[in-house]
């Protein structure tokens, strides 16, 4: 596909070579450059992520890379360390010894004779979180980002927690990362040193669990590696790229409000994706845009990029709900500000169950199912299978619910609807959880977006302070951000509920909320369509890629389903990844994740998670196996963590690991 486009270089790809950092690690590199780069310097774009160029993202490398190499670039993707064939381990997300690494890399590309000595840096999800980070650290020769899916707030919405709840995320990443990590180097490339640095690794794998587990709020732990701490520390150009389908939309109105720094923002209706293979559609020319942010700042091309208005956003048309959209119908809008407009509504709650313009009064409560949730959809919709949120009605069934009027003309939304009440749990804890749904004339309920908060926080994340049952407490809850256009003839409703599940695990008891009509405002930024966006954002492309052989398709199924006789609700998730084998290497790999979710309607100490990995890499002669598997179950007081971790070589068990951990819920 590379010759459809009219490229300025001839490009050559260095497979695999080693950067050398100055405590003796090396950190393993492909890249892709022009073949005069070094008659004719270029500037450097790096992409730096665990999830090991070899194999598990060759793919989408070669998709990405060669078409900026093609336009005068040096593209250098770059395992971490601990990861793929860099040396080295990797004990934790975003360490500062990471923050490190990336620095010392970017000054060992200003001093190639093929890099230009300015630097890009770039990623989606992990590589979108460090770029910021790396940018807070402001290296000299990092002139600008391209950050996409990603978060300026460890604690606020990453996988970990969402409004001071903890997400079942949490489980489930950890024991992907725990297969991910555990994999082996490539012996074709370390033939001498792979078994070594393997069993290294193994020997010192970190229990990330209990980790993540052991900080409840957003203290320290989380607030390093957060830009939203000090938003002025990045002097990098900074272009955020997300989707409202995705679970880090809500970072980039932040950013754009906190950001001193040259900034431009896109949000389209995108899940965990890069826009030029999006899903759901429309797909967007994200490397052609990336290719402007680049000439501008890299090659001091004045394109008109900055000359655009500052923020691009998708509203969506109104749809029926499903568990997966090939297309979402909408316009584009655009503007300088976020919300892009100022015009709101601002609806009180009636006890009669209306949402009205007119201010009520009444006393009313909520105490859900645990239950509640199970058309929630997948928290991060990474893998693009049956995830997203499905038909509201039966969550909307065991939630309190207050709905407008049907709409006499079309209503959008667009920007971050705002509750703000004073409400009174009669436990010591308690959870809120909000939905804005759609709900069309046939009574089916399309979630819109959603708001959460332990009232542990509400006083704020970083301030916890403990629910005292009987006591009233006024709370806001910012629902997230998005675009969408609710038809006419069809109500808007916000339901209110005190579980989740499989979203987030329960409170510690099952509470009664009290809700003060009186007190209870919901404010929804509206937008009219107007400013619609007039430059073309062009069609999804992607570079050819080397061949593979399929040896087993990829599959992703999600089922809930009910116990008859106790009530207790299971999601069960498989997440096939198939298995393939590189040709031109002869490497063959596959991956398959089971998840099991469940809860009894009325006890929040039956929750229970259960995940488990299973990995494989093979060529004729070799074969490594990596199983992963983590339970997760509780009481009042504390997480009773059982996980393991065996890897076997040729059918030999070469490592085996178990662990049993008991972790203080503390505010969770």
């Amino acid at each position: 596909m590379m010759n459809n486009l009219d490229f300025t270089h001839t490009i050559e790809e260095w497979t695999h070579f080693l950067i050398p950092l100055a405590d003796g690690t090396q950190l393993a590199v492909r890249a892709w450059l022009p073949v005069n780069a070094v008659e004719s310097p270029a500037p450097a774009i790096l992409e730096y992520i665990p999830y090991r160029k070899r194999d598990g993202t060759a793919i989408r490398d070669e998709q990405m890379h060669p078409y900026w190499a093609g336009f005068g670039y040096a593209c250098i993707r770059v395992d971490m360390r601990g990861c793929g064939e860099s040396t080295g381990l990797m004990l934790d997300e975003y360490l500062q010894q990471e923050l490190d690494d990336a620095v010392e890399v970017i000054h060992w590309l200003t001093r190639q004779p093929w890099c230009s000595g300015k630097v890009g840096m770039m990623g989606k999800s992990w590589g979108g979180f460090n770029s910021l980070q790396v940018a807070a650290m402001a290296p000299t020769a990092l002139k600008a980002i391209v950050t996409v899916c990603s978060t300026d707030d460890r604690y606020a919405d990453d996988i970990h927690y969402r409004g001071g709840a903890l997400l079942l995320e949490n489980f489930s990443w950890a024991s992907t990362m725990a297969c991910y990590m555990a994999k082996a180097p490539d012996p074709l490339l370390l033939p001498n040193t792979w078994r070594q640095q393997w069993l290294h690794r193994l020997e010192n794998m970190p229990f990330l669990a209990k980790e993540w587990l052991a900080h409840s709020y957003k203290d320290e732990y989380w607030k390093h590696g957060s830009i939203s701490e000090d938003y002025s520390s990045i002097k990098a150009a900074v272009y955020c790229i997300g989707g409202w389908g995705d679970a880090y939309s809500e970072a980039i109105p932040r950013m754009m409000g906190g950001l001193a720094c040259p900034k431009k923002a896109l949000i389209g209706p995108w899940a965990h994706k890069y826009p030029n293979y999006a899903s759901p559609k429309p797909e967007i020319d994200f490397l052609g845009e990336a290719k402007r942010w680049w000439d501008y700042w890299l090659k001091g091309i004045d394109n008109g990029i900055m000359a655009e208005p500052t923020i691009a956003a998708y509203i969506q048309d109104g749809v029926p709900p499903q568990a997966a959209y090939d297309v979402r119908p909408g316009v584009w809008v655009e503007g300088n500000q976020w919300p892009i407009q100022k015009n709101s509504i601002h609806l009180q709650l009636s006890s009669s169950g209306y949402l009205i313009e007119t201010s009520g009064g009444g006393q009313v409560s909520v105490n859900s199912p645990l239950t509640t949730g199970g058309a929630s959809g997948e928290y991060c919709i990474i893998w693009c299978g049956p995830d997203f949120p499905t038909d509201q009605r039966q969550d909307d069934a065991n939630s309190l619910c207050f709905d407008t009027q049907a709409m006499v003309k079309a209503v959008s939304i667009l920007g971050g609807a705002v509750f703000k009440a004073r409400v009174t749990s009669d436990q010591n804890c308690a959870q809120m959880i909000l939905r804005l749904c759609d709900v069309a004339p046939d009574g089916s309920s399309t979630r819109i977006t959603y708001g959460v908060l332990n009232l542990a926080m509400r006083g704020g994340l970083d301030f916890p302070k403990a629910v005292i049952a009987g006591e009233s407490m006024d709370i806001t809850i910012k629902l997230d951000d998005t675009g969408y256009e609710i038809p006419q003839g069809h109500q808007l409703r916000l339901s209110i509920s005190t579980a989740y599940f499989p979203l987030l695990w329960p409170a510690a008891q099952k509470a009664n909320l009290s809700l003060d009509l009186s007190t209870a405002t919901l404010t929804v930024p509206l937008h009219d369509r107007t400013g619609q966006l007039t430059r073309d954002l062009g069609e999804g492309y992607v570079c050819s890629v080397n061949e593979t052989q399929q040896i087993r398709p990829e599959t992703h199924t999600r089922v809930s389903q009910v116990n008859a006789e106790d009530g207790r609700q299971t999601t069960f998730i498989d997440d096939d990844f198939g298995e393939f084998t590189f040709t031109d290497h002869k490497l063959t790999v596959g991956e398959v994740c089971h998840e099991e979710h469940s809860v009894l309607p009325h006890n929040p100490h039956s929750a229970a998670s259960f995940c488990k990995w299973h990995s494989k890499q093979a060529r004729p002669g070799w074969e490594i196996d990596v199983y992963t598997s983590l339970k997760v179950t509780c009481d009042a007081d504390h997480f009773y963590l059982d996980a393991s971790l065996e890897a076997l070589e040729n059918g030999q068990q070469v490592h085996l690991k178990n662990w049993k951990e008991k972790v203080s819920r503390g505010f969770a």
